[in-house]
């Protein structure tokens, strides 16, 4: 192979990503994932702003919150200003102290490692499969019982003498991860679940909704999410003390006194505003089509990219019917090298295209963390490109 070649492949590989997207969206200007508001937003946020209750108290935070619980199934949601606040809180009425381990996988989100690293615990980052892109159950009970023992009650890191509390599976562009296998391991290990279901609001994993399955889950609202509060997040758990401990530390952990100023530990504003809350309430009743749009985009790809050999794209995994947040490409591992070049092509050309996140054992603020082996998570971080993906594009 000459010094041209790799240049040469990713400009052709770039024609025909460009020409099969074109194909679906025709010529339109795009974002990588756009909101749609074309329902009862401006509607209920100017009931909102008619009322004078913009900020944490107001009738539409629990009626969002009650339509999350009617859709996800779980029995209670409660609604903070971001996903990142929604793990942070998860984590800690979950059980997770200071100086803790919490199992993570290195292809997700900085959140989800951050979060952890808020509490003063520490992200252990473990690989994934490339079924799901989620965390590999199997590869993980080896390791486990590899590193660690179980010593009163607790999952103890021999090599650092740390207790595993935790572990944060997370549903990678939507599709729901293998928790099949995954909750039994845990259950086994005496290890706390805390879905990170960031980007997996409309997705199931055997006809149950993602985020319901461990001891708590977390779900976004952000701007570039399938539904959006501008900025928002909501936990989920089926345990009434944990939800109640969880809204108790989101509004300051302020006592329920009729003036009076508790506080009864150190509590965090994170209380999802009641104007962010009426904007949700108004994408919430879209999101049954905005689902059926998604899944007609990858469709409509599927089809355009099936005469493309140097590509695939993803498709959810068995059992699941995943919400196609992101439309995902995965490169031959022969082109891996090309595609700094394929997306930088793409956007000369006018479609905006992304790589996935830098994997977080990679970063300078976690390369020294704990880490299982990784080869499946260094190989997919080299080949996944994400590709126009809102809602309405066909």
């Amino acid at each position: 192979m000459n010094n041209h070649e790799p240049i040469n492949n990713s400009y052709l590989i770039s024609s025909k990503i460009v020409r099969a997207i074109r194909a679906v969206i025709g010529e339109r200007n795009n974002t990588l994932h756009e909101p749609t508001f074309k329902g009862k937003e401006w509607e209920y946020v100017k009931d909102c702003l008619d009322s004078g209750f913009v900020s944490s108290v107001g009738q539409y935070v629990e009626k969002f919150e009650n339509k999350i619980t009617e859709y996800t199934g779980a029995r209670y949601a409660v609604a903070v200003v971001n996903g990142t606040a929604a793990l942070h809180l998860g984590l800690i009425v979950a059980g997770v102290k200071f100086d803790d381990e919490v199992l993570v996988p290195s292809l997700t989100f900085v959140a989800t490692a951050n979060a952890v690293s808020y509490i003063g615990a520490k992200p252990h980052f473990v690989d994934i499969n490339a079924k799901d892109l989620g965390i590999d159950a199997k590869k993980l009970t080896a390791y486990l019982k590899e590193i660690s023992e179980i010593k009163n009650g607790f999952c103890v890191n021999k090599k650092t003498g740390r207790v595993i509390r935790a572990i944060v599976p997370m549903h990678v562009f939507g599709h729901p991860c293998n928790l099949k296998e995954l909750l039994p391991l845990c259950n086994k290990f005496k290890i706390k679940v805390v879905e990170d279901a960031a980007e997996a609001l409309g997705s199931f994993y055997d006809k149950k909704h993602t985020g319901t399955f461990g001891n708590l889950g977390v779900i976004s609202f952000n701007g570039n999410k399938t539904i959006t509060t501008g900025g928002g997040g909501v936990i989920l758990t089926d345990d009434i003390e944990l939800a109640a401990h969880a809204k108790h530390l989101s509004t300051t952990a302020k006592s329920n006194h009729p003036f009076a100023y508790i506080h009864t530990e150190i509590g965090f504003n994170y209380r999802m505003p009641n104007l962010n809350a009426a904007l949700g309430c108004a994408q919430l009743e879209q999101l049954p089509e905005l689902l059926n749009s998604k899944r007609r985009l990858y469709r409509a790809y599927s089809k355009a990219f099936s005469e493309i050999s140097e590509v695939s794209l993803f498709q959810e995994p068995p059992l699941c019917q995943s919400n196609y947040w992101l439309q995902t490409l995965l490169l031959n591992e022969e082109f891996m090298s090309c595609r700094k070049e394929i997306i930088e092509n793409c956007i000369e050309d006018g479609i905006i295209t992304r790589p996935v996140w830098k994997p977080l054992h990679k970063l300078s603020m976690y390369e020294n963390s704990p880490a299982s082996s990784l080869p499946i998570t260094n190989n997919l971080s080299e080949r996944i490109i994400n590709i126009p993906s809102s809602a309405g594009l066909v």
